[in-house]
């Protein structure tokens, strides 16, 4: 039998857990049946934004929140709520270094965004951009990194130069709501001419949507048509 490159190593380094440190799942998600199954799934939740729900079973209404005022874009997928372990995970991509993390997030997101999906898939994928500064200061971007996975898996463009952060803001963990939505405005602009019209905004984590609300509105002025918004997780508001 003779074996290709992927299969080489996919023997040489089996996937292994991030989390219990035991056998991943072959042939490449780092991380255990076991482990995965007792993820924080946010399969409850507001069709549009995301938000997790709780008592409302399969029938995924509308948050007050978008009841209220719709976000610019029209459905969101964020697999998991905000919580242990999915919260150490992304903090340790985000701000940690372990990029390699990016890999078993991006595969999880995957696997949520394939689940039942029937409409068409955007045509390019927007990953939430960095001020240059902070870029410089990290020397990367986690949403980027969960990008090249999603772009590999699914076949679809990761555009890196659409949209680009054209002043430095605060950052909004620390921030109140209203905080967050002043933060944010006019923080983004769109590079150029926009030929996509369908398109996936990507974040490792959605908490008020101040950002993406934001990065949607520059893309609709630029003539976007439908939007989406990703992201591994959402915390609950």
């Amino acid at each position: 039998m003779v074996y290709g490159w992927t299969e080489f190593v996919q023997a040489m380094l089996p996937p292994a857990c991030v989390l219990c440190g035991g056998e991943g799942q072959v042939p490449d998600l780092d991380l255990c049946s076991a482990c995965e199954a007792d993820l924080p799934r946010n399969d409850s939740a507001c069709p549009l934004c995301g938000e997790p729900l709780v008592g409302v079973g399969d029938t995924r209404p509308l948050c007050g929140a978008c009841l209220r005022r719709a976000p610019r874009y029209h459905a969101s997928v964020c697999a998991y709520r905000y919580a242990y372990p999915v919260d150490h995970l992304v903090r340790a991509l985000k701000y940690d270094g372990a990029i390699a993390l990016a890999r078993v997030l991006g595969e999880l997101l995957v696997r949520s965004l394939q689940a039942g999906r029937q409409a068409p898939w955007p045509d390019c994928i927007v990953p939430m951009p960095l001020h240059p500064e902070r870029f410089r200061a990290r020397g990367y971007n986690q949403s980027i990194e969960l990008g090249r996975l999603l772009e590999h898996r699914l076949g679809i463009p990761l555009c890196t130069d659409r949209v680009s952060r054209v002043r430095a803001t605060r950052e909004q963990a620390a921030l109140s709501r209203k905080e967050r939505r002043r933060n944010v405005r006019g923080a983004f602009a769109v590079a150029g001419e926009l030929r996509a019209k369908r398109i996936a905004i990507l974040d490792d984590v959605v908490t008020t949507g101040s950002t993406v609300r934001e990065v949607a509105r520059v893309l609709r002025r630029a003539g976007a048509v439908h939007l989406e918004v990703w992201a591994v997780a959402h915390a609950s508001r």
